[in-house]
């Protein structure tokens, strides 16, 4: 299971296979065009649709919700498939919320997905902080994840989920080795808030490669919503990308699926 692939679905949402497992991220199904209210004044519309169909999807063993209080993390198309998977890991808040399948998470709390005819896979929960500090207790909880294996080369693959840099990201390459990590971009933010953000903005994603140390970083969360800074953004980060920069960062548009060393 040294090598896993990763299918960019949108947004947030990815199908990540890991040998035998099927792992689901931040669910996010719903057509474009509607428009999401988020509270405290705050709203947002999608702009794309998922590039594959949730009937498209194999069966599911585990959704990894990073946070379940936005739409564009789990929207309504995706709360309603929660119930096919084995197991949804997210948030102790969440699964209080969400209750059947659910298992709650702090961080560094940890569980193992377990099955005869599959290796164990354990996910870690990762710290997260949805902006800065008084707006992040606005915000809500959010967890990011990372996901070992036996045999594993290189590292964990992290999955960082919505939050800026802060102490509690720098703590995650310090406590485990990262092979890989799929990184919330968008530079989230809203008319009302002002120049306040939510998530990493584009301009950080060389930071992010730095402190992670991981061999491949793959850029998600950063298109399909009139909330998130825009590609433009993105694609001037990729372009600002120097030769000295040890890490591979591996473009990943909907719909293509990628193959991972970790």
């Amino acid at each position: 299971m040294d090598r896993i692939h990763v299918t960019h679905i949108g947004g947030p949402t990815t199908l990540i296979e890991v040998g035998p497992w099927r792992l689901l991220t931040d669910p996010t199904f719903d057509p474009p065009g509607r428009r999401y209210n988020f509270g405290w004044g705050s709203a947002s519309t999608k702009l794309a649709g998922p590039a594959i169909a949730v009937s498209d999807l194999p069966p599911i063993d585990a959704v990894l919700l990073s946070h379940d209080q936005h739409a564009d993390n789990l929207d309504t198309a995706g709360r309603a498939l929660l119930p096919r998977a084995r197991h949804v890991i997210t948030t102790t808040a969440g699964a209080r919320r969400l209750r059947g399948n659910a298992i709650g998470l702090a961080p560094w709390q940890e569980t193992t997905l377990a099955a005869s005819d599959k290796p164990p896979l354990r996910i870690t929960a990762t710290p997260c902080r949805h902006g800065a500090p008084l707006v992040a207790k606005l915000a809500g909880d959010v967890i990011g994840f990372a996901l070992q294996w036996e045999g594993q080369r290189y590292g964990a693959l992290w999955i960082s989920g919505d939050t800026v840099m802060f102490s509690g990201v720098h703590e995650v390459p310090r406590r485990l080795p990262i092979g890989a990590l799929l990184l919330h971009l968008g530079g989230v933010h809203f008319g009302i808030t002002g120049p306040l953000r939510y998530t990493a903005r584009a301009q950080e994603l060389a930071a992010f490669c730095t402190l992670s140390g991981a061999r491949t970083v793959v850029p998600i969360h950063y298109e399909g919503w009139s909330h998130f800074e825009g590609e433009a953004a993105y694609s001037d980060a990729m372009a600002s990308l120097g030769p000295a920069l040890q890490t591979t960062v591996q473009p990943i548009r909907p719909g293509e699926r990628i193959e991972v060393a970790t």
